[in-house]
């Protein structure tokens, strides 16, 4: 789901981008005075979508399929699911067929909401892994895969604009991040020092488990996926002021 919210934020480096350059004819310019903002939003999605797969190298953007993450580390130590997980080099398909439900823009009160919609996604990665899931112990260090389908995800922005330099900018305050899985699978190589028959019994669980295991980990994903999001959107809004962003 935050691969589809990482779009979106690339999109909005495409338009600030775009503002010191030809705009090309496939980017939608909004203003902030357009009364209907929302949709001009939503459409300008939709029309650079095309071109996120492979790219675009005029602005600096690269593709997203695959998107790649270098890393998320999740340490949950509370409830039936208590592990230290590090995944790395992570690969991601299919974000770019993500479906823009709504775009909800409060400038009023410095707030983004965003519905999406993800048929599949499917992710491969390097992963360790120790402690418990639903009271069984894992531990492992091998190759991560999984498949994902049927993401309904809902991601909101809050912030305060601030001066610097005689302009306005935008710092983000609060990321929060909200999804639900209708079905994923996964497996883990290597579980338990490269033991086959435990490996394949823990995964066999797994995913026998999933909704259970997700429902545990959700809460931690959200956060990490949250702070991650939150970190690098400011990155983006600290650099280019407002005016830039979402021209008058």
């Amino acid at each position: 789901m935050f691969r589809a919210v990482l779009l979106l934020l690339l999109i909005e480096l495409a338009l600030v981008h775009s503002a010191r350059q030809r705009i090309p004819s496939f980017i939608k310019i909004c203003k902030r005075t357009d009364p209907n903002l929302d949709e001009c939003v939503k459409d300008s999605v939709e029309k650079i979508r095309p071109y996120l797969s492979k790219g675009i190298p005029e602005l600096g953007i690269p593709g997203c399929e695959p998107l790649i993450l270098p890393e998320i580390v999740m340490n949950q130590g509370k409830g039936s699911v208590s592990v230290q997980s590090k995944y790395s080099n992570i690969k991601i398909f299919g974000p770019s067929q993500f479906i823009l439900k709504s775009v909800k823009l409060d400038l009023d009160n410095d707030k983004v909401k965003i519905k999406l919609w993800l048929p599949r996604l499917e992710t491969s990665g390097d992963y360790s892994i120790n402690g418990r899931i639903l009271m069984l112990p894992i531990a492992g260090q091998g190759i991560s895969r999984g498949n994902y389908s049927d993401i309904e995800a809902t991601a909101i922005m809050e912030g305060e604009k601030f001066t610097k330099g005689g302009k306005t900018y935008f710092n983000v305050k609060e990321f929060w991040v909200d999804f639900n899985i209708g079905h994923a699978s996964v497996h883990l190589s290597n579980l338990f020092n490269g033991d086959q028959q435990l490996g394949e019994a823990m995964n066999e669980f797994l995913n026998d488990n999933w909704k259970n295991v997700a429902d545990e980990m959700k809460p931690v994903l959200e956060k990490t996926i949250g702070d991650l999001f939150k970190k690098f959107s400011n990155r983006i809004y600290h650099k280019y002021p407002l005016d830039e962003l979402l021209p008058e």
